[in-house]
């Protein structure tokens, strides 16, 4: 059963890449796997960032593909490559052996805070000078943990790959890990999780969650200052997992001595590994970053240097960049336009323009300016309405939060009534899937987008 669904599957890819154009496959399809069949629901995983957009926009395309194979009555469910089966469900192989050859020592990546992105690879990392010892620092902890450097924090702000090295380094280790475990998290995961084994008195099992794990990858550390209950109780897993040998790898917008809200045997504890920074990509890295990913993608472009508007205008985050990159693609899809470089600097010219660093506005300033377009007032974004025209306010918002602003998914959630970064992020992809398919908010947020971006001296009250 399990090698005819994969057979199965490969049918039913034939079929979607007959009902959509290439771009749209490689972009949006190609990431998906069978996973299981549960009576007569495919079960078909999808990578997380893109999860919510597939259901959203290929339920249909899916369901169709499957019934031509499967018949009928098939129904389609799209779920997280890391969600448990449920009960009774026949995996397809890859998954079977994978479960079959899992240690049972630990937990698996599947238990983990927050799930690996597959795409977030050593090999679709792009080296410049300016992440070339973070790179090799990270390779040298995913082929050597707990050897090479321990531990190995990696600082510099938003954006530029740090998270990709921590899900690389686990992606690496559950390859060519030889049964070693490891766990993910950010430090408000962390929080969360102890905020709720205090209420529920479960501390134990808090703590072997964390501790008995060969590698633990922590996101977004700067998030631990003012935390003293939160800070106390990561010392001493930090302590207790560097005691037994086990790998710990930090990620932090500062260094460890700028971290002024931090207790000193902390501060002492980060510094006493390699501490190493990202800086900025290059002209050159960024290009490279741009032509790897339509590689990757599968995107036709019509020139062969049309994207170059994107690495002359946007220099500082490679988020954007890749950012922007889908935008121009979601705008071809949209329009049918062929992708050349008047296609791009027509996009480019409603989200940088003028000026080749884009014009960083406040949490603040965001709000107000899309209050006012959308005639909602400041408090209903930060409250818990979610009446249709408000969710729409607060989604534009929080989306050009996190790309006019250096701000972290944590902090907008906190400008946003106190909402965690999971709500961001969510509100992200449905204003990035609500553009992708309506021109209207497209054209919505390219003029807020530009307006954000006008020299205050031009901008009128």
């Amino acid at each position: 059963m399990h090698t005819q669904l994969e057979h199965t599957w490969s049918q039913i890819q034939a079929e979607l890449r007959r009902s959509v154009t290439d771009s749209t496959y490689h972009l949006w399809l190609a990431p998906l796997r069978a996973r299981a069949l549960h009576g007569q629901a495919l079960l078909i995983g999808a990578p997380d960032e893109i999860r919510t957009w597939v259901a959203d926009r290929f339920s249909r395309v899916l369901q169709s593909s499957a019934a031509a194979i499967l018949g009928p009555a098939t129904t389609v469910e799209v779920v997280s490559l890391d969600d448990p089966l449920p009960d009774g469900a026949e995996p397809a192989a890859a998954e079977a052996a994978q479960a079959a050859s899992a240690p049972p020592r630990r937990p698996t990546a599947a238990n983990a805070d927050e799930s690996f992105n597959p795409k977030y690879t050593f090999d679709q990392f792009v080296i410049g000078d300016g992440n070339r010892l973070a790179h090799a620092a990270a390779l040298a902890v995913a082929e050597l943990p707990g050897q090479a450097y321990n531990p190995l924090f990696i600082y510099g702000p938003p954006g530029l790959g740090k998270t990709h090295l921590l899900h690389a380094i686990a992606n690496y280790v559950r390859e060519y890990g030889d049964g070693l475990t490891v766990r993910y998290t950010t430090i408000e995961a962390f929080t969360n999780r102890f905020i709720h084994a205090l209420h529920s008195s479960n501390v134990e099992e808090f703590k072997r969650r964390y501790r008995d794990t060969d590698i633990l990858l922590i996101d977004d550390v700067q998030f631990l200052e003012s935390k003293a209950k939160t800070e106390e109780e990561f010392f001493h897993t930090f302590n207790a997992l560097y005691e037994t040998g086990s790998q710990l790898v930090v990620t932090c917008d500062r260094m460890p001595r700028d971290m002024n809200a931090l207790a000193d045997r902390l501060r002492e504890r980060f510094e006493s590994g390699l501490v190493t920074d990202i800086r900025p990509p290059d002209l050159a890295t960024r290009m490279t970053i741009l032509r790897k990913r339509v590689q990757h993608d599968g995107v036709s472009l019509a020139e062969p240097d049309a994207i170059e508007p994107i690495a002359d205008r946007i220099t500082s985050n490679i988020r954007a960049l890749q950012g922007a990159l889908i935008r121009v693609v979601a705008f071809h899809s949209l329009t049918g336009r062929p992708i050349d470089k008047a296609l791009v600097t027509h996009v480019l010219d409603g989200l940088y323009p003028g000026s080749s660093q884009p014009r960083r506005r406040t949490l603040t300033e965001i709000q107000e300016a899309t209050c006012e377009r959308l005639g909602v007032s400041p408090e209903a974004l930060r409250s818990p309405d979610r009446s249709a025209r408000v969710a729409w306010a607060r989604q534009v918002a929080m989306y050009l939060s996190r790309e006019l602003t250096d701000e972290t998914l944590p902090s907008i959630g906190r400008a946003f009534g106190g909402r965690n970064h999971t709500t961001v992020l969510h509100a992200c992809r449905r204003a990035s899937e609500r553009m992708a398919a309506d021109a209207e908010a497209f054209e919505l947020v390219q003029g807020l987008t530009a307006r954000l971006q006008e020299p205050d001296a031009d901008r009128g009250s």
